[in-house]
């Protein structure tokens, strides 16, 4: 495989600005993208910046800078985004279909724990998240109760899903990755998949393994019993030496 720099979206600013979150629509059409400063941006599929809007604190009285977006999905169907902030809540904007489309929240979602990471599998009629208090969530646009999936004790770092979107992967501070699967006839077990050397921060479910990586600089892949593969192994060792 060979990456090649295209373009820079974001040119870089004086002083830290970091990009807190991002999402690809599933269309193609828009790319979201959040920093520091609390302004979803939105950019189309040539890279062009097309539009924007500001999010709001779950409590305006603390301030406007009182919280950070933590994460971005978009809805299936591309008009809505769902943005999961640290100060517990997700709001739910309903963004239109043309560029230039009023931007409104529909929906918000008043939580106990921080957001740490979204998702919205394929096929599924509600997004996941987890939070800073080990617990994994479903939420739906059009109510304003989640219903919690499992507990943990480790605060949510990543989540991805099945290729099918039948299932989902949790990724844990404590290195735990567990599976979930919504489909109760699936060969596959629920729970804990296996332990990572470190937090998994980047998380991905293939069909025939998982990849997982994290802050020790290296990049593991799993079999779907949770035991590493040895021509990853392999790959690991070649390049060390």
């Amino acid at each position: 495989m060979q990456l090649k720099h295209l373009r820079t979206l974001l040119a870089p600013q004086d002083g830290p600005s970091k990009v807190t979150a991002l999402a690809w629509a599933p269309n193609n059409s828009k790319l979201a993208v959040c920093t520091v400063d609390r302004i979803v941006l939105l950019f189309d599929e040539h890279g062009e910046k097309r539009d924007k809007f500001s999010t709001k604190p779950a409590n305006p009285d603390l301030g406007k800078k009182c919280y950070q977006v933590t994460g971005l999905v978009f809805s299936p169907d591309s008009t809505k985004i769902v943005v999961g902030q640290s100060d517990n809540i997700i709001f739910v904007y309903k963004i239109g279909e043309q560029w230039g489309d009023k931007k409104v929240i529909c929906n918000k979602i008043i939580l106990q724990s921080a957001v740490t990471t979204l998702i919205w599998p394929v096929q599924q009629p509600t997004f996941i998240f987890g939070l800073a208090d080990g617990k994994v969530k479903l939420g739906n646009v059009k109510g304003s109760k989640s219903q919690t999936i499992y507990s943990s004790e480790s605060y949510v770092v990543s989540l991805t899903s099945s290729p099918s979107g039948q299932g989902i992967l949790c990724g844990h501070a404590d290195g735990t990755i567990v599976r979930y699967t919504f489909d109760n006839d699936s060969e596959l077990s629920k729970g804990p998949v296996c332990k990572h050397s470190c937090s998994p921060y980047a998380l991905s479910w293939s069909l025939t393994s998982i990849v997982a990586a994290g802050c020790d600089r290296r990049v593991m892949v799993y079999n779907h019993s949770g035991f590493i593969s040895g021509v990853m192994l392999l790959i690991l060792y070649i390049v060390c030496v």
